[in-house]
């Protein structure tokens, strides 16, 4: 054990300073923080939002329903500007108690339904407007499969690689090799299943892929932590090909913009009202 080896203390304390980029936001324990009653507008579906992967994900399957001509999918996008700790406020944590975005209000029910978690709102409208999920029961249980392997694999890609390699406010080679490890493993997973399969969980475009291009295409193509070089992308021969055919896509390029508000102008739709705003 080297000199600098962390000893854990009996009993962990908070350290508010200790957090990196995130110090602000970070802390141990949930609810609100501030009264924030949220907005609504004129559509059945009110997305709470933020252009991070995970926000992403429920942009591009609602700009793909529309796609379809799917009026009833029309929606408007909220900015939720998470390093400002908006989503601390009371009326989204009485939509999403554990305090992440996305989260989805339908009023097209009654009572409006609240919907958080970005695989839970996924499922649900692809179940409620029958699309882009598999009819037939092997079909959609591939789809199922690799929705939540995205559910349970991104947040170590997340969490851990991007935030040791990215974001944590000192550089420590266990737990950047740790996470670079486990994120090249889960590349090679998803390159081997794409090597047989045009989309990811064959060959039907699915909310398995709005799910899972957002993190693994965004770290293969450089959009997500420019960690490409270090990850040796170019060798995921297989998901760049997937990676580049799903950005190419109206409604992905479309879903990419709804609640950025940074990067290049055009890039940037901070809230969607109408279709017109995309224009």
């Amino acid at each position: 054990m080297s000199k600098d080896s962390y000893i854990p203390p009996q009993v962990w304390a908070w350290d508010k300073d200790n957090g990196g980029k995130f110090a602000n936001i970070n802390r141990p324990i949930a609810g609100a923080t501030h009264d924030r009653e949220l907005p609504r507008g004129k559509h059945p579906l009110q997305l709470y939002s933020l252009a991070t992967p995970n926000g992403v994900k429920v942009t591009i399957l609602l700009e793909e329903l529309l796609a379809l001509g799917i009026a009833e999918a029309e929606y408007d996008a909220w900015l939720i500007s998470i390093n400002e700790g908006e989503q601390f406020g009371s009326g989204f944590v009485e939509l999403n108690p554990n305090s992440k975005i996305p989260a989805l209000l339908d009023t097209s029910v009654i009572p409006p339904l609240r919907l958080f978690e970005s695989g839970s709102i996924l499922l649900y409208l692809a179940e409620k407007f029958g699309a882009f999920i598999p009819k037939d029961v092997r079909g959609r249980t591939e789809c199922l499969n690799w929705l939540f392997w995205q559910v349970g694999s991104a947040p170590l890609l997340g969490g851990g690689f991007g935030h040791f390699y990215a974001y944590a406010p000192e550089k420590f080679e266990y737990p950047i090799n740790r996470y670079t490890m486990e994120t090249k493993r889960q590349l090679d997973v998803l390159n081997r299943q794409l090597a047989g399969h045009r989309y990811v969980a064959g060959d039907e475009y699915s909310i398995a892929d709005m799910a899972i291009w957002p993190w693994y295409g965004g770290v293969a193509t450089n959009q997500v932590y420019e960690a490409a070089e270090f990850l040796e992308a170019h060798t995921y021969t297989h998901v760049l090909r997937w990676a580049e055919e799903i950005g190419q896509r109206p409604a992905v390029q479309r879903g990419r913009k709804v609640n950025r508000s940074w990067g290049e102008q055009d890039e940037q739709v901070p809230e969607r009202h109408s279709a017109s705003d995309l224009d």
